[in-house]
C-alpha cells in the first residue's frame, strides 16, 4: 500500500518508519526536521501528483493546533490543512487525530473519506498508558522528594486516571482520585485509592504535595488554588485550555505545568505503533483495505 504521512511530531516520523518496515511505500510531507529512513521519500511540496495515488493519507495527532493549519512542528514552513485535502481525489481515505468541523467540511467538499483514529479505543488505551508514564517522568524530574509517601491527587477518573493511579501507587505514593459520578467514586474506592467528590474539593486540597488534572474543563479555580501549600506541584494533562487557572496560579507563586502531547515526547515509538494499529483497523473494518 501507499501511505502519505503528514506533519506532526516524533510520532509521525516513527510512524513513517514503521509503515516502511511493514513493506509499504511511504511518502512524508511537512517533516523537514525529522529523522526519516532513507527509504521514506520526503516531499517539500504538497502536490496532487504526490498524494492522489495514496491508499491512505495520515494526518498527525492532533491534526491541527491552530485553526486551518496542519500541526507540523518539524516542517520548514506552515501548511494549511486545505493544501492536504486539495491535493486529494474524491474517494481517497484520510485518517487524522482529533478532527474538527472545518476538516470535516473540507473532506466533504473534496468527497474524501475522513476517519478520526483518536476515537479508537485501542489507541486511546495505549495513549493513556504513555501519557501516564510521561507524567511520572515529569514528576521525577520536577520534585525533590521521592514519590514514595507523597500525597497525590488525580482529578478525573477517565482512561488517564485509570492508568495513572495504580502506577503512582506502585511507587508508594498515597493516591487520591476525584470524580463526580457515584459509580466512579465506588470504583476508585474499590481500587484502593481515596475517593473525593470533584464538586466538593473545598478545604480538602491543602494536604496534597502533587495535583494532576485530567479533566478538560476548569476544575482548579483561583479559590481552590489558594488552598494549596506553597510547595505543591500542579500538572495539567488535559487538552487546551485545560482545567487549571494558570493566571491565578502564577499570581499565587505556584509551580504549574501544562504538559501536552506526552506520548510524542516520552514514547514516540509506542505512540506511533498505536496510531499504526488504529489506522490498519480502520482500513480493514471501514474500507475493506487492510
Amino acid at each position: 500500500m501507499i501511505f502519505a504521512v503528514f506533519g506532526g511530531d516524533k510520532r509521525q516520523a516513527r510512524l513513517a518508519a514503521q509503515l516502511k518496515s511493514d513493506g509499504h511505500t511511504v511518502r512524508a510531507f511537512a517533516m523537514e526536521g525529522a529523522e526519516l529512513p532513507a527509504e521514506v521519500i520526503h516531499f517539500s511540496e504538497i502536490t496532487r501528483g504526490a498524494v492522489s495515488d495514496a491508499d491512505c493519507v495520515i494526518l498527525p495527532l492532533p491534526a491541527s493546533v491552530k485553526r486551518g493549519y496542519l500541526n507540523a512542528p518539524m516542517a520548514a514552513e506552515d501548511h494549511c490543512i486545505g493544501e492536504v485535502f486539495g491535493a486529494m481525489l474524491p474517494g481517497q481515505i484520510a485518517c487524522a487525530g482529533i478532527t474538527n468541523d472545518y476538516m470535516r467540511s473540507l473532506a466533504e467538499l473534496q468527497c474524501v473519506q475522513l476517519f478520526d483514529y483518536y476515537t479508537r479505543e485501542e489507541l486511546l488505551a495505549i495513549n493513556a498508558v504513555a501519557t501516564a508514564e510521561g507524567a511520572i517522568g515529569i514528576l521525577l524530574q520536577e520534585t525533590d522528594a521521592a514519590l514514595w509517601q507523597s500525597r497525590i491527587l488525580i482529578l478525573g477518573w477517565g482512561r488517564l486516571g485509570h492508568a495513572l493511579a495504580p502506577r503512582l501507587q506502585a511507587f508508594g505514593a498515597r493516591v487520591s482520585v476525584s470524580a463526580r459520578n457515584p459509580g466512579d467514586i465506588a470504583w476508585i474506592s474499590a481500587g484502593g485509592f481515596e475517593p473525593l467528590d470533584t464538586r466538593r474539593l473545598e478545604s480538602r486540597l491543602g494536604g496534597f504535595d502533587i495535583l494532576i488534572n485530567t479533566i478538560p474543563s476548569l476544575v482548579l479555580t483561583a479559590d481552590r488554588l489558594r488552598e494549596l501549600r506553597p510547595s505543591a506541584l500542579v500538572i495539567d494533562l488535559a487538552s487546551k485550555p485545560g482545567g487549571v487557572d494558570f493566571e491565578a496560579a502564577k499570581e499565587l507563586g505556584l509551580k504549574t505545568m501544562h504538559a501536552l502531547s506526552l506520548p510524542g515526547i516520552w514514547a514516540p515509538e509506542t505512540a506511533a505503533a498505536a496510531i499504526k494499529e488504529a489506522v490498519y483497523n480502520i482500513l480493514e473494518e471501514d474500507t475493506g483495505k487492510g
